[in-house]
Formats: structure tokens, sequence, C-alpha cells
């Protein structure tokens, strides 16, 4: 469906998404964060439609709800709910159509309107489109678990035991959670040495050596739950208010030598990326599809809503200094074992309380098919016995300062053929700080 905003063919930001973010204008005029909608190569300033009445009749959510879209933050937003969600996206949806009907037309029809609300996305600066209080990644990539098992414990029998009955996950950092664009400084650690002929292994504390990128997604939580209230599987997607991209970036020598007994800390912990763009959970309902390898057996509190992930193609480029980007990986997000809704059950299921603007990982995500299909360098290069090709000529176990890693994920509408897609998450690896 055409809008009177022009969509190039290859935007991820179609009429069938309008996903929302937070924007600054590089102008001086307009310098404060403040909520948006994408469409195109253009985002609508939702704090300045937000005074217009008219917007706030056709949003049908009144005037004291539309402060929402005078904060720098979405997380007020994201807790009126589903059904608010809903009817502002339905507005700007009918006031986008190319030929908007009666009142919806009053933004296309008033240039001095278009002026002050319509900004070319060459113009402004994306923020964090949430505050985040507590950030959890799981581990429901069936395939990256699978793989990662065979490489370091048994490859006859890769995953845990617990793998099939829960989907497994640790609590994350959410200070460190920052915005696509914002470098990423490599990390130091404790670090396990192998020992040379003849010798012993040596613990010594430096930079990794063997960063890594992990192809994700990411969910964020609209409502919240009381303490010692657990959430139902069934219920779970009126708690769930988008989606985006999200890169765990991981050291994997210092993660190998400090997470037993208790699992991922300093190896993890210095930097996640998303996206800016957060993909409401509605504008992806047309590409669910049943999950590929579900659970052989699962529990009634994880039963209750349909064993399904939306079928998303995800890519990953790496760039390195001075080439061009080299595409990696290519792999559908529908190689998950376990579903959001059954991901915020098992999160609750102890009595968990979930707050507005909490964020989701589902770990990392590649397919069964073939080495292109891998969601991480551990996986590409068996945790660096195989240097995978980049650019021209160069190869890669683990990344290198001044490499730039970006994430892609994007659908078309089968019925509208419409793109519906995030947009990007990049990160680029800068030099540890010294430790003197």
């Amino acid at each position: 469906m055409a809008s009177w905003i022009p969509i190039p063919a290859e935007s991820d930001f179609s009429l069938d998404n309008l996903p929302f973010g937070i924007f600054s204008s590089r102008h001086k005029n307009k310098p404060d964060p403040r909520p948006g909608v994408a469409i195109g190569d253009h985002v609508i300033d939702l704090g300045a439609l937000s005074a217009v009445k008219i917007f706030q009749e056709l949003a049908g959510v009144g005037a004291t709800a539309m402060a929402v879209f005078s904060r720098t933050t979405l997380n007020e937003f994201a807790g009126l709910g589903k059904e608010s969600h809903h009817k502002v996206r339905k507005a700007l949806r009918s006031m986008l159509v190319a030929e908007p009907a009666g009142d919806y037309a009053f933004l296309r029809d008033a240039p001095d309107l278009r002026e002050q609300t319509v900004v070319h996305r060459d113009d402004v600066v994306m923020h964090l489109p949430m505050e985040i209080g507590d950030y959890t990644d799981f581990y429901a990539g069936v395939h990256h678990a699978s793989n990662v098992g065979s490489l370091f414990r048994d490859p006859k029998n890769p995953l845990p035991a617990n793998y099939a009955t829960l989907p497994i996950a640790y609590h994350g950092r959410a200070s460190s959670v920052v915005v696509s664009g914002s470098p990423v400084q490599r990390p130091c650690g404790q670090i396990l040495v192998p020992p040379a002929a003849g010798g012993d292994s040596q613990v010594v504390v430096g930079p990794s050596n063997k960063l890594d990128f992990e192809l994700e997604l990411g969910c964020f939580v609209c409502k919240p739950n009381d303490i010692g209230v657990p959430i139902k599987t069934g219920d779970a997607h009126n708690h769930i208010f988008g989606f985006v991209l999200l890169n765990d970036w991981s050291a994997r020598d210092i993660q190998s030598y400090e997470y037993v007994p208790l699992g991922p800390f300093s190896g993890k912990n210095f930097t996640t990326s998303i996206s800016p763009w957060i993909v409401l959970a509605e504008a992806l309902d047309p590409f669910y599809a049943p999950i590929r390898v579900p659970p052989k057996k699962t529990f009634p509190y994880l039963e209750g809503a349909p064993n399904t992930m939306f079928d998303l193609n995800l890519e990953v480029d790496v760039e390195l200094p001075g080439e061009a980007p080299t595409n990696i990986t290519a792999v559908s997000s529908n190689n998950l074992m376990w579903s959001f809704p059954q991901m915020v059950a098992q999160h609750t299921l102890s009595g968990c309380p979930l707050r507005t603007g909490d964020l989701f990982g589902t770990g990392t995500i590649s397919g069964a098919s073939s080495d292109k299909e891998y969601g991480s360098l551990l996986e590409l290069s068996k945790n660096g016995k195989n240097a995978v090709s980049l650019g021209i000529g160069s190869k890669r176990t683990f990344l290198q300062d001044g490499d730039t890693v970006t994430l892609k994920g994007y659908a078309i509408h089968p019925l509208t053929g419409g793109r519906v897609g995030f947009g990007e998450c990049t990160g680029t690896i800068q030099p540890a700080r010294s430790l003197e």
C-alpha cells in the first residue's frame, strides 16, 4: 500500500510496520529526545503531533494519555497497554496512506504542520527507546545450543538435560545495553592460557582475544505483574510491547574461564547492542509459523498459546576497516525451541515481577542446514580452529579492533508486499583500555 510520504522499495519501514523509537534532531532548536515513528526515510515526530487536537481525537487515547509522547523514553506509552498501542498505530497508518479519508488527511494537507512533524532520518540521532530496568538473556536457539554443546561437551549428547523442559536463561546487565551505532570496547578479564609444551596452564588478566557477536532478537515488556503472581503462557502476549534486533557481544575466552559454577559474568556484561526502532507486536502477527524444533515435552504452565515464532529473515554482515561488508550469516528467526510467551511464563513461574521496559533476549539464533546459518563466530570458526573468509583475502576467527558487525532482520507482508523490518543494529570494536 502506498503512502504520501515516499517509501523506498528496500525500506524496512513500510506502512505495515510503523515502529516506534526515541530520536532527537540534529538541529539545535529541537535537541530533546522524544518519541517518533519511522516511515520510509522519514520520522513522524510524535512529540509535536501529540499537541494537535485532531490527532488526539483520531488516536482515541485522550489528551492526558498523549502526554506520553512528551517523554524521553517509550516506557509510559508502552505502559498504556495493547489497546492504546493499536489505536495509535491504526490512526497513524490511516493518516499516512496515499489518500487519507476525511479528517485523517489533516497532516498531508497542512504544509506548516508537516514541516514541524515530518523529519528526514538523516537529520536525527537515535537513542535507547526504553529505560531498561532488567535484562534477561535466554538460550532458546536450539541449533546454537547444540553446536556449542558439541564444541565444549559431548558431541553425541550436546544439550543439557534441562534444555528440553524449560527455557534456560541468565540475568544480564541492563546498564550496558546500548543503542545501535554505539562503540563496543574490547573487554578485559581473567583468561586461561593453554600450556606451552611441557608447561602448565596459566591465568592472565588482559584484553579478550576471542571477541564475538551473537545474533538475537529482543523483546520489551509493557505490562508488569505483581510479585508472587506468575503470568500464564496464554496471557503473555498482553505483556509484550514489541521487538528489536539484539547483539549480545561475548568475550569467549573470559566467558569460558569464569562461567563455572555460576554462569556468564564479565564475558557478557560489557555491552549489548539493540536496534533503535521497536517493531510493535501486532506488526509481526502476519509472520508467525509453527516452531521448527518444538520441545518434546512441556508442562501445563508452558502451554496455552500456539507454539509459534515469527519467520523473519535475519542476516549478519562483518565489515573490516577499509573494505566492503561481507555477509556471513543468513537464517530464519524460526529456529528457536521456545516462544516469547513461554519465556515470559518461565520468567514469572517463581513469582518474579516483570516491569515495563524489561528486556528479554532470545539467545543466539542459528540454523541447522549449513555454516552460513550460524549466528556467532564461535560456531563459524569452531572456536577459533577454522578462519572465516571476509573482505578481500582477509580472514577472522574472532573480531579484531576496527571491525564492524551489522545485524539486519525483515519479512515481507504476505498480502500487501510491504517490508516489515528493524533497520540495522551495528557496533564497531574499539581497543581495550589500558589496565595500567
